[in-house]
């Protein structure tokens, strides 16, 4: 099975205490997840913080837009330092998101770092290998952009974004 990594970097001009607010709910997801995909949250998480063991069921079209049913489990939490989500039902044979928060001068470095398998190897990476890949990418990236309204610079050079 091959693994892939791929690791994001974004500063956040907010304190820690926002950032964390705003990425501990899981209802906030959809406000920073492309259209296109036609993600829906389905259960039941309106004004709930995450928590260790917390499933959270979508739908989403993530290719050609297809429905599809996902379901990711909150596997770890350090409040205000990092959390862990992990697909425990979905498109990927396998999904392992890490969510960083670290308190900078003048705002907060988010790094994601995500681990993921795709199905039917070795097949569906000579396939769909780079499709896939570029479509996570852009996934991350229309989330920074979106990012920028909900915190936005207080310098022109505050944003970064490196893949």
């Amino acid at each position: 099975m091959s693994v892939y990594k791929k690791e994001w970097r974004a500063f956040i001009p907010a304190d820690l205490d926002s950032v964390w607010e705003f990425f501990s709910r899981p209802e906030n997801l959809d406000n920073i997840t492309p259209k296109d995909m036609k993600f829906e949250i389905v259960s039941d998480i309106s004004g709930k913080e995450m928590y260790e063991g917390m499933m959270i069921e979508y739908k989403v079209s993530p290719l050609l837009r297809i429905p599809t049913t996902w379901v990711t489990e909150i596997t770890h939490i350090k409040p205000k330092n990092f959390f862990v989500d992990e697909q425990r039902v979905g498109p990927y044979k396998m999904w392992h998101h890490e969510h960083h928060f670290e308190e900078k001068e003048g705002g907060v470095m988010m790094t994601d770092i995500l681990h993921y398998s795709l199905p039917a190897e070795p097949i569906g990476s000579l396939i769909m290998g780079k499709f896939i890949s570029n479509k996570v990418d852009g996934i991350f990236k229309y989330r920074n952009e979106v990012i920028k309204k909900y915190f936005p610079e207080k310098r022109s050079n505050d944003t970064s974004y490196e893949f």
